[in-house]
């Protein structure tokens, strides 16, 4: 008997939590969350079931709304929603072991089904309507479910067909999926093609998945390297991670990671402000961590769009914590690739992370200034711990390029409340 997945989404999330917290119905109350403070640009997190019965699309901007149609616009509250999502999870828990749950986002789980459909003496579509009635009783909110022999299948079946099926369960194993989604157009609507993949694709004749599976394995090969397998995979229906093995999973190398849509352009030297800003803010949290980098990586997007995005990548000369040494890494990729033109969009990582404790140190580290580095960074954060991140900021934080400010009330990027 091949294993059964689930995949369960909670419908338009973020719109129906504020939605019931009103207590209108999510199914008859046009309600966009966006903020508004950001102007007519600002993009809608999510759009209430009703809007989208309008045609109103998720991550639209408020512009880009039709005239004629009446709505509430809800500030993001990113702590509530997190507060949902734990119930909601704990919920699940009360009917499988956590071991068989993968929280994949805020509003998606996995769980691996099979052992649940004898001890529940359930069909997979009872056992999915069971879950799904469970957190309408609790929370309100309405839920689809995709089911699958494999974590892809199940995921394709909530993504394509569950949308199409009155009880908003899809169901599909690889005959029908072979059937029914093989032919589907746009291939961007299957998990993990995007538009870069989509392109490569059509530059070869392709637009959907049955066409990949035409393609000779070397034309993939040589298009995807390394991720064409699981291309080829994906396109025949077959998917061999398990959600154990997810669990299971180690990184071979650790990173951290920041990125951020600026409000509106900046300058190239404002832009430098929101970077360092941005640079500081990660050492700080891999000092918290115990961590040292071994390299950097920035990039930089400019205002719609006017040239490709800047950026690359340095390797440090031995890992570190100091500011001032992956400051002045950042300092010269941004020199270097950074072009004076209107800029809204930054990314910074540090890669390579190792434990601080275990790091072999050189001959070339300056230990009494790093050291003294370190013990004004951990006194920060002393402060910060106990007082909250904007109890101790850079003077550049102050400034009018400053983000850091706003940024640090923020939850996901988003008003907290």
């Amino acid at each position: 008997m091949s294993p059964l997945y689930l995949c369960i989404d909670l419908k338009s999330f973020f719109a129906s939590v504020e939605c019931v917290d009103r207590g209108l119905d999510p199914f008859q109350a046009n309600l966009v969350v966006a903020d508004e403070s950001r102007g007519r640009g600002a993009i809608c997190l999510a759009v209430s079931p009703a809007m989208k019965a309008l045609g109103v699309p998720n991550r639209c901007r408020l512009f880009e709304i039709p005239d004629g149609i009446d709505y509430i616009i809800a500030l993001p509250h990113m702590r509530r929603y997190m507060e949902v999502s734990a119930r909601i999870v704990a919920l699940y828990q009360q009917y499988v072991c956590p071991d068989d749950i993968h929280v994949y986002s805020i509003d998606e789980c996995f769980i691996y089904a099979s052992p649940y459909l004898q001890l529940y003496r359930q069909t997979p579509r009872e056992f999915a309507q069971t879950l799904m009635d469970a957190v309408f009783r609790e929370t309100g909110i309405c839920a689809t479910a995709g089911i699958g022999t494999n974590l892809f299948l199940c995921k394709i079946a909530l993504d394509i067909t569950a949308k199409h099926a009155p009880d908003h369960i899809g169901v599909l194993d690889e005959e029908s999926f072979r059937s029914r989604i093989w032919r589907h157009r746009p291939i961007t609507d299957i998990w993990g093609i995007g538009r870069g993949t989509a392109t490569r694709l059509a530059r070869l004749g392709v637009y959907d998945l049955h066409g990949v599976t035409e393609l000779p394995p070397s034309v993939l090969q040589k298009t995807f390297g390394i991720n064409a397998r699981y291309l080829l995979d994906h396109a025949w229906g077959r998917e061999s991670e398990t959600i154990a093995g997810i669990h299971d999973y180690q990184p071979k190398t650790q990173s951290l990671s920041n990125s951020q849509i600026l409000f509106s352009d900046y300058t190239r030297a404002d832009a430098y402000v929101v970077l360092r800003e941005m640079v500081d803010g990660l050492v700080l949290k891999m000092t918290d961590h115990g961590l040292l980098a071994r390299g950097v990586a920035l990039s930089v997007g400019y205002s719609k769009d006017q040239l490709p995005a800047a950026g690359g990548s340095h390797r440090l000369e031995s890992p570190t914590d100091s500011f001032r040494t992956i400051m002045a890494a950042f300092d010269e990729i941004y020199r270097r690739t950074v072009a004076d033109m209107p800029i809204r969009r930054l990314g910074i990582a540090l890669q390579e992370l190792v434990g601080a404790d275990g790091c072999q140190l050189t001959l070339f580290d300056a230990l009494p200034k790093q050291q003294k580095e370190r013990d004004l960074q951990q006194a920060r954060l002393l402060i910060q711990h106990k007082y909250g991140k904007n109890a101790l900021l850079k003077g550049l934080s102050l400034t009018d390029a400053g983000t850091a400010r706003i940024r640090n009330k923020l939850i996901g990027g988003h008003n907290g409340g």
